[in-house]
């Protein structure tokens, strides 16, 4: 046991951030400039302070334990606020800062990390944005590659996204719902209707984001996704799907929220189908946020907020 008088230094809460963001802890002395052995030595001396395991070491690198995930969470809050009393007390610069966040397609996660990248007072900073299938984007949060995940819920797959997060020691925190609306190209014929109905659409190629491997309706990212469609084409990124609405004419199904300025080619039509779609973040259910993930969620809230959503939480 550690003597109880051994408490834990900043220097090894750092140590360990940049071990679970590497995953390696060779990998984090080569960032951190610190020898190989002094790092590891760093890290069995953590684990036994705090008298628990908090990594799995493997030949491939480690992965972080359940308590390790929780632990990770608190070394992120206790180190941002000694960096903030820092910058203020001491007049140091801004440190480098970090974000991750995973999201389905959405231009809305876009328009918050442009507004965080032009607010920041960072001289260095890394923000991550991985817009990916909703199976990844849990995996993301669960490994801790990401901070926040963003994706929606409907009554069709709440249960079973639920049960998965549930399971992984994750929750799904609502932000807005949103009326169901087609992405469509501006010289689409329909851009001139005020709504369009399901009838409407029967003719035009169905536009939806491939899931792959796990390509089960309920990880889908469109809802109704289990309506048949005589025209179907999958994609794998926004640009792309964006593209065959003004070359092919096929729509997507959303939230209706979109960027003139990222998407000037592209409109929202609302759908007329009676369904809601529920957007969320999805983070560790014991690990409390960052304050950069929490400015970032403000920011999807501010972005959203001018489009007609209920926003929620």
């Amino acid at each position: 046991m550690p003597n109880a008088s051994s408490g834990l230094t900043l220097q090894q809460l750092r140590y360990f951030i940049e071990v679970a963001a590497e995953g390696s802890i060779s990998g984090a002395a080569d960032v951190l400039y610190v020898a190989q052995p002094t790092m590891s030595a760093a890290m069995k001396d953590l684990e036994a302070r705090v008298d628990r395991p908090l990594l799995v070491r493997s030949a491939r690198g480690v992965t972080l334990t359940d308590d390790g995930a929780e632990f990770l969470g608190y070394a992120r809050q206790v180190v941002e606020q000694v960096e903030l009393l820092e910058q203020r007390y001491l007049g140091r610069p801004p440190s480098r800062r970090l974000l991750g966040v995973s999201a389905q397609h959405y231009s809305f996660a876009v328009d918050a990390l442009v507004r965080m990248v032009k607010a920041t007072e960072a001289a260095e900073y890394e923000f991550s944005l991985r817009e990916t299938r909703t199976w990844d984007i849990i995996e993301d949060v669960r490994t801790l590659r990401s901070e926040v995940g963003i994706l929606y819920r409907n009554d069709f797959n709440r249960r079973v996204i639920d049960k998965l997060l549930r399971d992984a020691g994750m929750a799904f925190h609502p932000l807005f719902l949103a009326s169901p609306h087609i992405f469509i190209a501006r010289n689409n014929p329909l851009s001139a209707q005020a709504r369009v109905t399901l009838a409407d659409l029967e003719d035009l190629p169905r536009l939806t984001f491939d899931q792959g491997a796990n390509n089960s309706f309920y990880f889908a990212e469109e809802i109704l996704s289990t309506l048949s469609s005589r025209q179907e084409i999958r994609v794998a990124d926004r640009a792309t799907i964006f593209n065959l609405m003004i070359g092919v004419g096929g729509y997507t199904i959303s939230t209706g929220i979109i960027s003139d300025e990222l998407d000037p080619e592209i409109v929202a039509i609302p759908l007329d189908v009676d369904e809601r779609i529920e957007i969320g973040w999805i983070g560790h259910a014991a690990i409390p946020l960052t304050e950069l993930a929490q400015r970032y969620l403000s920011e999807v809230r501010a972005v959203v907020a001018g489009f007609g959503v209920e926003l929620l939480g």
